[in-house]
Protein backbone atom coordinates (compact mmCIF):
# COMPACT_ATOMS: atom_id res chain seq x y z
CA UNK A 1 0.00 0.00 0.00
CA UNK A 2 2.86 2.25 0.72
CA UNK A 3 4.21 1.47 -2.67
CA UNK A 4 0.91 2.15 -4.32
CA UNK A 5 0.57 5.32 -2.29
CA UNK A 6 3.97 6.40 -3.45
CA UNK A 7 3.16 5.63 -7.02
CA UNK A 8 -0.01 7.65 -6.71
CA UNK A 9 1.77 10.52 -4.96
CA UNK A 10 4.47 10.95 -7.59
CA UNK A 11 2.02 11.81 -10.39
CA UNK A 12 0.27 14.15 -7.97
CA UNK A 13 3.55 15.95 -7.21
CA UNK A 14 4.44 16.10 -10.87
CA UNK A 15 1.06 17.50 -11.66
CA UNK A 16 1.40 20.10 -8.92
CA UNK A 17 4.88 21.08 -10.13
CA UNK A 18 3.65 21.40 -13.69
CA UNK A 19 0.71 23.52 -12.58
CA UNK A 20 3.04 25.74 -10.54
CA UNK A 21 5.27 26.23 -13.52
CA UNK A 22 2.26 27.01 -15.65
CA UNK A 23 1.00 29.60 -13.15
CA UNK A 24 4.48 31.10 -12.87
CA UNK A 25 4.83 31.36 -16.63
CA UNK A 26 1.37 32.81 -16.92
CA UNK A 27 2.14 35.41 -14.28
CA UNK A 28 5.41 36.34 -16.01
CA UNK A 29 3.60 36.74 -19.29
CA UNK A 30 0.95 38.87 -17.60
CA UNK A 31 3.59 41.12 -16.01
CA UNK A 32 5.38 41.50 -19.33
CA UNK A 33 2.12 42.31 -21.11
CA UNK A 34 1.20 44.92 -18.48
CA UNK A 35 4.65 46.45 -18.67
CA UNK A 36 4.40 46.66 -22.46
CA UNK A 37 0.94 48.15 -22.21
CA UNK A 38 2.08 50.79 -19.70
CA UNK A 39 5.08 51.62 -21.82
CA UNK A 40 2.84 51.98 -24.83
CA UNK A 41 0.43 54.20 -22.96
CA UNK A 42 3.28 56.37 -21.74
CA UNK A 43 4.70 56.71 -25.22
CA UNK A 44 1.33 57.58 -26.73
CA UNK A 45 0.03 59.83 -23.96
CA UNK A 46 1.12 63.18 -25.47
CA UNK A 47 -0.21 62.23 -28.87
CA UNK A 48 -3.51 61.08 -27.37
CA UNK A 49 -3.88 64.40 -25.52
CA UNK A 50 -3.04 66.37 -28.63
CA UNK A 51 -5.48 64.42 -30.74
CA UNK A 52 -8.21 64.41 -28.11
CA UNK A 53 -11.32 66.50 -27.94
CA UNK A 54 -10.67 70.23 -28.27
CA UNK A 55 -10.40 72.21 -26.05
CA UNK A 56 -8.55 70.38 -23.30
CA UNK A 57 -6.84 73.45 -21.81
CA UNK A 58 -7.09 77.25 -21.56
CA UNK A 59 -7.34 79.32 -24.76
CA UNK A 60 -5.59 82.66 -25.34
CA UNK A 61 -7.10 85.30 -27.63
CA UNK A 62 -4.45 87.85 -28.60
CA UNK A 63 -5.43 91.45 -29.37
CA UNK A 64 -2.55 93.35 -31.04
CA UNK A 65 -3.74 96.72 -29.70
CA UNK A 66 -4.13 98.32 -26.27
CA UNK A 67 -7.11 97.47 -24.08
CA UNK A 68 -10.28 99.52 -24.36
CA UNK A 69 -10.64 99.96 -28.11
CA UNK A 70 -13.29 98.40 -30.32
CA UNK A 71 -11.10 95.42 -31.21
CA UNK A 72 -10.42 94.70 -27.55
CA UNK A 73 -14.08 95.07 -26.56
CA UNK A 74 -15.25 92.61 -29.22
CA UNK A 75 -12.48 90.16 -28.37
CA UNK A 76 -13.59 90.13 -24.73
CA UNK A 77 -17.20 89.61 -25.75
CA UNK A 78 -16.09 86.66 -27.88
CA UNK A 79 -13.93 85.24 -25.09
CA UNK A 80 -16.82 85.28 -22.61
CA UNK A 81 -19.08 83.50 -25.10
CA UNK A 82 -16.43 80.87 -25.88
CA UNK A 83 -15.79 80.26 -22.20
CA UNK A 84 -19.49 79.73 -21.53
CA UNK A 85 -19.94 77.37 -24.48
CA UNK A 86 -16.70 75.40 -24.24
CA UNK A 87 -16.31 75.12 -20.48
CA UNK A 88 -12.65 76.16 -20.67
CA UNK A 89 -10.91 79.34 -19.56
CA UNK A 90 -10.49 81.87 -22.41
CA UNK A 91 -8.06 84.71 -21.69
CA UNK A 92 -7.65 87.93 -23.71
CA UNK A 93 -4.05 89.06 -23.94
CA UNK A 94 -3.14 92.52 -25.29
CA UNK A 95 0.16 92.47 -27.20
CA UNK A 96 0.23 95.99 -28.63
CA UNK A 97 2.87 97.69 -30.76
CA UNK A 98 3.95 98.53 -34.32
CA UNK A 99 0.39 99.04 -35.60
CA UNK A 100 -0.60 95.52 -34.64
CA UNK A 101 2.49 93.75 -35.95
CA UNK A 102 3.82 92.46 -32.60
CA UNK A 103 0.71 90.58 -31.50
CA UNK A 104 -0.05 89.40 -35.01
CA UNK A 105 3.43 87.95 -35.46
CA UNK A 106 3.15 86.19 -32.10
CA UNK A 107 0.03 84.32 -33.27
CA UNK A 108 1.52 83.58 -36.69
CA UNK A 109 4.35 81.68 -34.95
CA UNK A 110 2.10 79.78 -32.53
CA UNK A 111 1.09 76.12 -32.90
CA UNK A 112 -2.09 75.63 -34.98
CA UNK A 113 -3.84 73.75 -32.18
CA UNK A 114 -6.71 76.13 -31.38
CA UNK A 115 -5.17 77.46 -28.16
CA UNK A 116 -3.64 80.70 -29.49
CA UNK A 117 -5.98 82.89 -31.54
CA UNK A 118 -6.06 86.45 -32.89
CA UNK A 119 -8.69 89.20 -33.05
CA UNK A 120 -7.52 92.14 -35.15
CA UNK A 121 -8.82 95.16 -37.04
CA UNK A 122 -8.49 96.33 -40.66
CA UNK A 123 -4.77 96.83 -40.04
CA UNK A 124 -4.47 93.09 -40.73
CA UNK A 125 -5.17 93.63 -44.44
CA UNK A 126 -3.74 97.15 -44.77
CA UNK A 127 -0.33 96.62 -43.15
CA UNK A 128 0.89 94.27 -45.90
CA UNK A 129 0.21 97.02 -48.43
CA UNK A 130 1.88 99.92 -46.63
CA UNK A 131 4.66 98.29 -44.63
CA UNK A 132 7.55 96.40 -46.17
CA UNK A 133 9.34 93.55 -44.45
CA UNK A 134 6.50 92.39 -42.24
CA UNK A 135 7.64 89.47 -40.05
CA UNK A 136 4.65 87.43 -41.23
CA UNK A 137 2.60 86.81 -44.37
CA UNK A 138 -1.03 87.83 -43.80
CA UNK A 139 -2.16 85.67 -46.69
CA UNK A 140 -0.26 82.46 -45.86
CA UNK A 141 0.41 82.40 -42.12
CA UNK A 142 -3.17 82.44 -40.84
CA UNK A 143 -6.40 80.48 -40.88
CA UNK A 144 -9.18 83.00 -41.51
CA UNK A 145 -11.93 82.17 -39.03
CA UNK A 146 -14.74 84.74 -38.93
CA UNK A 147 -15.83 88.29 -39.65
CA UNK A 148 -16.88 89.61 -36.26
CA UNK A 149 -18.20 93.10 -36.96
CA UNK A 150 -18.05 96.02 -39.38
CA UNK A 151 -18.46 99.74 -38.93
CA UNK A 152 -18.34 102.48 -41.56
CA UNK A 153 -16.35 105.66 -41.54
CA UNK A 154 -18.04 108.94 -42.34
CA UNK A 155 -16.86 111.86 -44.45
CA UNK A 156 -17.76 114.96 -42.44
CA UNK A 157 -17.08 118.65 -42.97
CA UNK A 158 -16.89 121.70 -40.76
CA UNK A 159 -20.35 123.18 -40.24
CA UNK A 160 -19.38 126.32 -42.19
CA UNK A 161 -18.37 124.44 -45.35
CA UNK A 162 -21.07 125.04 -48.00
CA UNK A 163 -21.78 121.35 -48.67
CA UNK A 164 -24.28 118.83 -47.34
CA UNK A 165 -23.84 115.97 -49.82
CA UNK A 166 -21.20 114.50 -52.11
CA UNK A 167 -22.23 116.56 -55.15
CA UNK A 168 -21.93 119.82 -53.21
CA UNK A 169 -18.69 118.69 -51.61
CA UNK A 170 -17.23 117.87 -55.04
CA UNK A 171 -18.19 121.33 -56.29
CA UNK A 172 -16.59 122.87 -53.20
CA UNK A 173 -13.33 120.94 -53.78
CA UNK A 174 -13.22 121.82 -57.47
CA UNK A 175 -13.51 125.54 -56.71
CA UNK A 176 -10.13 125.39 -54.99
CA UNK A 177 -7.22 125.29 -57.51
CA UNK A 178 -5.12 123.14 -55.19
CA UNK A 179 -8.03 121.09 -53.84
CA UNK A 180 -8.75 120.78 -50.13
CA UNK A 181 -7.33 118.93 -47.16
CA UNK A 182 -8.96 116.08 -45.28
CA UNK A 183 -7.86 114.83 -41.90
CA UNK A 184 -7.38 111.27 -40.68
CA UNK A 185 -6.31 109.70 -37.40
CA UNK A 186 -3.08 108.28 -38.84
CA UNK A 187 -1.22 107.72 -42.07
CA UNK A 188 -2.05 104.38 -43.62
CA UNK A 189 -5.05 103.76 -41.37
CA UNK A 190 -8.61 102.97 -42.40
CA UNK A 191 -9.74 106.60 -42.25
CA UNK A 192 -6.80 107.75 -44.37
CA UNK A 193 -7.35 105.10 -47.00
CA UNK A 194 -11.07 105.88 -47.11
CA UNK A 195 -10.07 109.29 -48.45
CA UNK A 196 -7.47 107.89 -50.83
CA UNK A 197 -10.06 105.52 -52.27
CA UNK A 198 -12.47 108.43 -52.81
CA UNK A 199 -9.73 110.33 -54.64
CA UNK A 200 -9.09 107.39 -56.93
CA UNK A 201 -12.79 106.78 -57.62
CA UNK A 202 -13.78 110.42 -58.26
CA UNK A 203 -10.63 112.26 -59.29
CA UNK A 204 -11.17 114.85 -56.56
CA UNK A 205 -8.04 116.69 -55.49
CA UNK A 206 -7.80 115.84 -51.81
CA UNK A 207 -4.70 116.01 -49.61
CA UNK A 208 -4.46 113.94 -46.46
CA UNK A 209 -3.42 115.55 -43.18
CA UNK A 210 -2.53 112.65 -40.85
CA UNK A 211 -2.86 113.23 -37.11
CA UNK A 212 -1.56 111.26 -34.17
CA UNK A 213 -4.96 110.02 -33.15
CA UNK A 214 -8.59 110.91 -33.70
CA UNK A 215 -8.90 113.58 -30.98
CA UNK A 216 -6.52 116.20 -32.45
CA UNK A 217 -8.01 115.63 -35.90
CA UNK A 218 -11.50 116.27 -34.57
CA UNK A 219 -10.31 119.37 -32.70
CA UNK A 220 -8.92 120.90 -35.88
CA UNK A 221 -12.06 120.08 -37.84
CA UNK A 222 -14.29 121.77 -35.25
CA UNK A 223 -11.92 124.73 -35.16
CA UNK A 224 -11.89 125.13 -38.93
CA UNK A 225 -8.18 124.34 -39.40
CA UNK A 226 -9.19 121.56 -41.81
CA UNK A 227 -12.44 121.52 -43.80
CA UNK A 228 -13.04 117.78 -43.95
CA UNK A 229 -12.35 114.58 -42.05
CA UNK A 230 -12.92 110.84 -42.37
CA UNK A 231 -13.85 109.44 -38.97
CA UNK A 232 -15.43 106.32 -37.48
CA UNK A 233 -19.19 106.54 -37.16
CA UNK A 234 -19.25 105.52 -33.49
CA UNK A 235 -17.40 108.67 -32.42
CA UNK A 236 -18.73 111.10 -35.00
CA UNK A 237 -22.46 110.29 -34.97
CA UNK A 238 -23.30 112.34 -31.83
CA UNK A 239 -21.59 115.42 -33.33
CA UNK A 240 -23.57 115.01 -36.56
CA UNK A 241 -26.84 114.76 -34.64
CA UNK A 242 -25.97 117.89 -32.65
CA UNK A 243 -25.19 119.85 -35.82
CA UNK A 244 -21.58 120.50 -34.84
CA UNK A 245 -20.37 118.88 -38.08
CA UNK A 246 -22.09 117.94 -41.32
CA UNK A 247 -22.04 114.42 -42.71
CA UNK A 248 -21.40 114.09 -46.43
CA UNK A 249 -21.64 110.31 -46.73
CA UNK A 250 -20.90 107.00 -45.04
CA UNK A 251 -18.32 104.62 -46.48
CA UNK A 252 -20.30 101.37 -46.21
CA UNK A 253 -22.44 99.70 -48.87
CA UNK A 254 -25.66 100.39 -46.94
CA UNK A 255 -26.74 103.25 -44.73
CA UNK A 256 -25.89 102.99 -41.06
CA UNK A 257 -28.58 102.69 -38.37
CA UNK A 258 -26.54 105.19 -36.36
CA UNK A 259 -27.13 107.85 -39.06
CA UNK A 260 -30.01 106.53 -41.17
CA UNK A 261 -30.60 109.87 -42.94
CA UNK A 262 -27.04 110.12 -44.22
CA UNK A 263 -26.63 108.49 -47.66
CA UNK A 264 -23.69 106.30 -48.54
CA UNK A 265 -20.97 107.57 -50.82
CA UNK A 266 -21.82 104.68 -53.13
CA UNK A 267 -25.43 105.78 -53.62
CA UNK A 268 -24.28 109.33 -54.39
CA UNK A 269 -22.64 108.43 -57.67
CA UNK A 270 -19.71 106.16 -56.72
CA UNK A 271 -21.44 102.76 -56.91
CA UNK A 272 -18.42 100.56 -56.19
CA UNK A 273 -17.07 102.59 -53.29
CA UNK A 274 -16.61 100.61 -50.06
CA UNK A 275 -14.17 101.34 -47.24
CA UNK A 276 -15.28 99.90 -43.93
CA UNK A 277 -13.49 99.28 -40.69
CA UNK A 278 -13.89 95.65 -39.64
CA UNK A 279 -12.78 93.26 -36.94
CA UNK A 280 -11.68 89.74 -37.83
CA UNK A 281 -10.86 86.46 -36.10
CA UNK A 282 -7.82 84.33 -37.00
CA UNK A 283 -5.70 81.33 -36.01
CA UNK A 284 -2.25 80.20 -37.14
CA UNK A 285 -2.14 78.50 -40.54
CA UNK A 286 -2.81 74.77 -40.47
CA UNK A 287 -5.61 74.76 -37.90
CA UNK A 288 -7.68 71.54 -38.21
CA UNK A 289 -10.92 72.06 -40.12
CA UNK A 290 -13.16 70.80 -37.32
CA UNK A 291 -11.75 73.34 -34.85
CA UNK A 292 -11.97 76.12 -37.44
CA UNK A 293 -15.65 75.34 -38.00
CA UNK A 294 -16.35 75.42 -34.25
CA UNK A 295 -14.59 78.77 -33.86
CA UNK A 296 -16.42 80.24 -36.83
CA UNK A 297 -19.75 79.23 -35.31
CA UNK A 298 -18.81 80.54 -31.85
CA UNK A 299 -17.69 83.90 -33.23
CA UNK A 300 -20.89 84.37 -35.23
CA UNK A 301 -23.01 83.39 -32.23
CA UNK A 302 -21.17 85.82 -29.94
CA UNK A 303 -21.87 88.73 -32.27
CA UNK A 304 -25.60 87.95 -32.45
CA UNK A 305 -26.52 87.66 -28.79
CA UNK A 306 -29.20 90.02 -27.51
CA UNK A 307 -26.65 92.08 -25.57
CA UNK A 308 -24.32 92.35 -28.54
CA UNK A 309 -27.05 93.45 -30.94
CA UNK A 310 -28.26 96.11 -28.53
CA UNK A 311 -24.73 97.47 -28.13
CA UNK A 312 -24.16 97.47 -31.88
CA UNK A 313 -27.39 99.31 -32.60
CA UNK A 314 -26.34 102.22 -30.41
CA UNK A 315 -22.92 102.71 -32.00
CA UNK A 316 -23.44 101.95 -35.67
CA UNK A 317 -21.72 98.56 -35.73
CA UNK A 318 -23.02 95.64 -37.80
CA UNK A 319 -22.38 92.01 -36.70
CA UNK A 320 -20.53 89.76 -39.10
CA UNK A 321 -22.09 86.52 -40.35
CA UNK A 322 -19.88 84.73 -42.88
CA UNK A 323 -19.05 81.04 -43.08
CA UNK A 324 -15.42 79.96 -43.51
CA UNK A 325 -15.27 80.02 -47.34
CA UNK A 326 -17.00 83.41 -47.54
CA UNK A 327 -14.75 84.96 -44.93
CA UNK A 328 -11.62 83.56 -46.52
CA UNK A 329 -12.66 85.10 -49.84
CA UNK A 330 -13.45 88.40 -48.12
CA UNK A 331 -10.04 88.63 -46.43
CA UNK A 332 -8.21 87.91 -49.67
CA UNK A 333 -10.29 90.47 -51.58
CA UNK A 334 -9.51 93.11 -48.93
CA UNK A 335 -5.79 92.30 -49.16
CA UNK A 336 -5.98 92.74 -52.94
CA UNK A 337 -8.03 95.94 -52.75
CA UNK A 338 -5.81 97.82 -50.33
CA UNK A 339 -2.66 96.66 -52.11
CA UNK A 340 -4.07 98.23 -55.28
CA UNK A 341 -5.23 101.44 -53.56
CA UNK A 342 -1.93 102.00 -51.78
CA UNK A 343 0.06 101.39 -54.96
CA UNK A 344 -2.05 103.70 -57.09
CA UNK A 345 -2.24 106.42 -54.44
CA UNK A 346 1.47 106.24 -53.70
CA UNK A 347 0.95 105.92 -49.96
CA UNK A 348 4.16 105.40 -48.01
CA UNK A 349 4.80 104.85 -44.32
CA UNK A 350 8.24 105.93 -43.22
Amino acid sequence: MHSNSTRKTIPFKQTATTAGSSVSVTRRKLHLACAALLAGLTAWAPLTLAAGKWPAQAITVVVPFPAGGMTDVLARRLAMHMQDKLGQSVVVENRAGASGQIGTDYVARAKPDGYTLLVSATHHVINPAIRGNLPYDARKDFTNLALMATTPNVLVVNKDVPASNLKEFSEYVNKHPNGVMFGSSSIGGATHLSGELLKLKTGLQLTNVPYKGATPAMTDLLGGQIPALFHDITTIAPLVRDGRVKAIGVTSAQRSPALPDVPTIAEQGVPDYLAITWIGFYAPAGLPDDIAKQLNQLARESMHTKDALEAFKSNGTEPGDMDLPAYNQFVNSELDKWQDVVKRAGVKVE
